[in-house]
Formats: C-alpha cells, structure tokens, sequence
C-alpha cells in the first residue's frame, strides 16, 4: 500500500529561509523553516492525506497504534510497534547546538532513573524522554553542507594552538596565559583524558557568566581567530567558524570547543554517520536526515536549552577521529544506499534519469522526492509523487522500483521486519 503523507516544516530559529520551500517548489514562508519530519515521532507525526486508507487514522502514529501488522509487518508488530526511524528535510540558516546521543544501554538507564527520580517527562532538566539511542546519518542535498562531528586528532590541537600562539606574539596586547591555561587542561592526562577534562572545565566554568577564566579564554580566542594570522592558515574554516559561532552564541565556551572537532564540508551526495557519543553540530546546509527515533539528547553548547555536563561527558566519546563520513553502496545504476551499522534505518537515494531503477525493502518504507515527479511501483500498487512529495510504503509492497526525472530518498529498516 501507497499511502500520501505530509507535514508542515518546523519554525526554529536556526532554520534557512528559502531551502526546504525550494525543495518542495512552494513560495518560502517568510520565516524560518528548520525541519520537516516523516514518521510517527509523537513530536510531530506525518498527516495521512486521505485518512480512508488507513481506517479513519488521521496520522502515521495513530495508524500504527490502531493496525500495527498492516501498518508495520509483522515483524515490527510483535517486537513494540513503533517505526524505528524518522526522516527529516533539516535546513540549517544558523548553527544548531553541540550535542550527543547515547548507547542502547545508557538509554535505558538513564530514562528509568529519571523515571525513579520523578523528573517530569516535559522538564527542563530531563535528559532522556525515552529508552532509545539515537544514532543519525545526514546526506547533503545542497551543494554544500557544513558541520562540526567528533574530536579532531590530537595533532590538527596542537596546529591549531600554535596558530593561535604565533596570533597572540603578533597582538598589540598579548596574552599568552590564557592559552596557557587551555593548554594545561588538554594536557591534564593520557590519551584523550585531557579532551574530557577540558571539555568538562569549558563547560563548568565558562557558562556562569563572564568572570570565569574560561570565559576569559573563550574572549581571548575569538579575538586571535579573528586575526590575520589565523585567518591565513591551513586552519581558516575552523577559524572562521569560531567567528560564525561568537556572533551567534557571544561567549559561549562552545565557541572553543568547535577547535578541538573536525570541522567537516560535504559536497552534495555526501554523509555523515553519527554514532553514539559523537559531538556534533550542524552549520549550514540542507539536507537528508534519517535517525532512530528517538528524542534523547545531551547538549553541549550553543543553545539556551538545558546542559547536564556529568551526564554529557560520561556519553560522550573523546576518541578523537577522522571525520565519520559514510560512504554509499552503488548496487546498480541510478542507486546508491547509505547503510549504518545499526538495525533501525537504511536510507537508498534512486535516481532512474531515463530508465528504471529499483531497491528491496524489507520492511516499511518512506519515500520523499526531489526535483520532478517520480511513479513509484510495488508488489500490489503503484502510485506518482511530486515534486516535494511524500508517501509511506507499508512492507508487503517489497520490491521497489522508480521512473521518471526526479530522485527518490527512501527510508527503510536495516533488517527484515516482517
């Protein structure tokens, strides 16, 4: 079964503009519009265009709650009834906040402490709204995607501290304690112990004002970065983002922890995979998002919202590493799939040009396209999506296949689902 989806855009802040109406080929709002979700999250579930499909159920998580097999497959079904990813269209005008997602296992803990803690489940200081983890993967669609994701290597630190060094002996007024003092937590131990103690320090510290030393030092490497020195260096984007983010978020001590991540740009066509415990922040850009389900957030800068530092440092992982990008499957003409190390989500982008070109599911699908409209054939249906168009696959359509000049984005499981 073939059955029309939609939403409206979400109006945050950070949001672009113009992007997600150009995707969609409807005139911009006038306001931000930062994400468009497809699934069943309860934050914002999809609308069923024509709810006599699908019994009267107005939306894809009233459908689900009401007829899981039909809506699910079996599989599904039987182990909790709940789709387990949900696509985004996320446009970034302005830098979305630092943040991490946990493991399975600190889910679960965490949620049933909290749950024991009788911490309300829409408080302030909640950290975990429910069991899941919440891995993600984000696929650039515009030409260009910028993002901070994962501790940068210990050596590209050290290049960055020695520019911002040579920035401050050519200042009117240096003052090498600061970076001293930066210098000193990164190396207060082994390994990447120094990345946990100086996280933590920025963190604790920087956030109570302006009369910490960190924020003395976060002040103090605006202000180096900002100078000619930094900005002629093999370094400048991350310099320059240290700009974007002073002038978003003043005094933030995220604004110096973006030094220590890699400071990634994705051309079109190119992803990220976030794991568990990867520091993230998107920049700028439009793009594919496809995650679990799951609203568990730590934050770790960047935004007015709640930051609980023992718990963002105990999930956090300070390995550093090069940048996570996930390389596509090319099965076959016109078909690349971006397939994680996770059971919850496998995203294919077809695009058939003059032919036909096609993907098996093996378990429920959404399909959003771009650009031009696409016909879409099953097992027993077949259905055209427009430009901008979104449609919920249930399982037993199984092999998928697509024509025409647009592209299709489609999220699926990463397991047979029944």
């Amino acid at each position: 079964m073939f059955v029309a989806i939609r939403n409206d855009p979400r109006d945050y802040a950070w949001g672009s503009h113009d992007a997600i109406a150009g995707f969609l080929g409807t005139e911009p709002p006038g306001g931000p519009q930062a994400e468009l979700w497809l699934g069943a999250h309860p934050g914002s579930p999809s609308r069923i265009v024509d709810p006599s499909q699908t019994g009267g159920a107005p939306d894809l998580a009233a459908w689900i709650a009401a007829d899981p097999e039909q809506a699910l497959g079996a599989g599904l079904a039987a182990s909790g009834a709940r789709l387990p990813f949900l696509l985004k269209l996320l446009a970034a005008g302005g830098p979305l906040s630092l943040q991490a997602h946990p493991t399975p296992e600190q889910a679960r803990a965490g949620f049933a402490r909290e749950e024991a803690d009788g911490v309300a489940i829409d408080a302030f200081d909640r950290n975990y709204k429910d069991e899941f983890h919440k891995p993600e993967l984000i696929v650039a669609v515009s030409d260009e995607f910028d993002a901070l994701s994962g501790f940068r290597p210990l050596d590209e630190v050290r290049g960055i501290l020695s520019v911002l060094r040579a920035a401050d002996a050519a200042d009117e007024q240096p003052e090498p304690a600061a970076l001293d003092l930066l210098e000193s937590h990164l190396a207060g131990g082994p390994g990447d112990d120094g990345l946990a103690d100086t996280v933590e320090w920025l963190l604790r510290d920087g956030r109570g004002g302006d009369t910490g030393e960190a924020s003395w030092v976060v002040e103090r490497v605006v202000r180096l970065a900002a100078s000619a020195t930094a900005e002629a260096s093999e370094f400048r984007m991350s310099f320059g983002t240290v700009g974007d983010l002073a002038d978003a978020y003043p005094g933030d001590p995220g604004i110096v922890i973006s030094l220590l991540l890699n400071r990634v740009r994705l051309s079109r066509g190119e992803a990220l995979y976030l794991r568990a415990g990867n520091i993230h922040a998107y920049l700028r850009g439009l793009g594919i998002e496809l995650m679990a389900a799951s609203d568990n957030v730590l934050r770790g800068g960047l935004t007015p919202k709640h930051i609980d530092v023992s718990e963002l440092v105990d999930v956090l992982d300070f390995t550093p590493i090069a940048p996570p990008r996930l390389e596509p499957e090319r099965s076959a003409p016109g078909v690349e799939t971006f397939r994680p190390d996770v059971p919850d989500f496998v995203l294919h982008r077809i695009e058939p040009g003059g032919g036909s070109a096609g993907v098996a599911l093996d378990g429920p699908a959404i399909v959003l396209v771009e650009g031009a409209p696409i016909a879409l054939r099953g097992a027993s249906g077949q259905v055209e999506v427009p430009r901008g168009g979104a449609v919920y696959v249930t399982p037993e359509e199984g092999e998928l296949s697509a024509t025409g000049p647009g592209v299709a984005w489609i999220a699926t499981t990463g397991r047979a689902a029944g």
